[in-house]
């Protein structure tokens, strides 16, 4: 048994990737079962910001382990990864926070979509992760790829410029959940599915909720935007431990993030833009440093250029909107839940 945890799988041994994984299941099940033992218990944005912190700190405290352990150029790129995926993520929140406000699902009921929404990230980010990591390992050209990826979707953002979000209940895939699934118009507490009598035979039969397309939507989501994320870290290291782990510390803390962000929307108008710039310097950094050779870039200078953007991002975009005035945070969710 002792032997089997030395066998080096994704290059490194077994017993990093179990401990990982039982750190995150640990953290998840102490969330959902200690936490919000209280259902109607709704996140405010102090808490939001505590638990921001406390999932942040855990992740850096993770990468000392790494710096320590595996070594500090390791250490340098997770804490690099896990800053980048952090800030695209932030993207990823506003979204999730319109698809949530459209389908009418209250404060409380959020925590449980998006805790059983990351369970699902978990899952889904390691399958691409390790895609990923096949398609790196066995042709180094397809760094390029991801590079050129970089490129056109960081322009794509800067000179998209604002974009209406549209009428999540007009989305084509929403319209074609309610055609092919049961979905009850109005929601049954905090449950995904519930047992109701068929419209046409009154038997009964299995309804998905509104909660559980939220869910799906969220979901959804998030692998759109790790199609994004996952070639922006493997533009920082091949090393896929170090991938996974900084991704999914980043997801974790994602869900705390979530109802601060939500709150405060409309503040962060110019975060876009920074996010754009940070995919242009990654994937600019493996056309020059990777794949020309002309400079080498240090984990570190990845590191600093990207927190620099993004605190300018979000410095900026809390000067130009200082003084404007906002309606109460999720207004509309604690509103009751909207018909379907």
């Amino acid at each position: 048994m002792m032997d089997f945890l030395y066998v080096v799988w994704l290059g490194k041994p077994i017993w990093m990737w179990l401990g990982f994984h039982a750190l995150v299941f640990g953290l998840l099940a102490f969330d959902l079962g200690l936490l919000h033992r209280d259902k109607d218990h709704e996140i405010g944005v102090k808490e939001s910001l505590l638990l921001t912190a406390f999932y942040f700190t855990l992740g850096l405290i993770f990468g000392a382990w790494v710096w320590w352990y595996i070594g500090p150029q390791a250490g340098q790129e997770y804490v690099t990864g896990l800053v980048v995926e952090k800030s695209l993520s932030m993207d990823n929140v506003f979204v999730i926070a319109v698809i949530l406000s459209a389908l009418g699902i209250p404060l409380a009921a959020q925590h449980r979509v998006l805790i059983w929404g990351i369970l699902a990230a978990v899952l889904l980010r390691g399958l691409m992760i390790g895609l990923g990591a096949a398609l790196v390992h066995q042709a180094s050209w397809v760094l390029s790829i991801f590079a050129a990826f970089l490129l056109y979707a960081g322009i794509k953002m800067l000179v998209s410029g604002e974009e209406e979000e549209g009428d999540v209940q007009d989305n084509a895939a929403v319209r074609w959940l309610r055609r092919t699934l049961r979905i009850t118009p109005g929601l049954h507490g905090q449950r995904f599915v519930v047992r109701l009598p068929h419209p046409k035979t009154g038997k009964p039969v299995l309804w998905l909720t509104p909660l559980a397309l939220a869910l799906v939507l969220v979901n959804g989501a998030d692998v759109i935007f790790a199609v994004d994320s996952v070639p922006a870290i493997f533009a920082i290291t091949t090393d896929t431990f170090v991938v996974y782990t900084s991704n999914i510390f980043a997801i974790l803390g994602l869900r705390a993030l979530y109802f601060a962000l939500a709150a405060m929307v409309d503040r962060f108008a110019y975060l876009k833009t920074a996010l754009a710039f940070i995919l242009i310097f990654i994937g600019a950094k493996i056309v020059i440093a990777d794949t020309f050779g002309l400079v080498h870039v240090e984990p570190w200078v990845s590191l600093l250029v990207t927190v620099v953007l993004l605190a300018a991002g979000v410095l900026y975009s809390l000067w130009r909107t200082r003084g404007s005035e906002h309606a109460e945070p999720h207004e509309q969710q604690r509103a009751e839940p909207q018909r379907l």
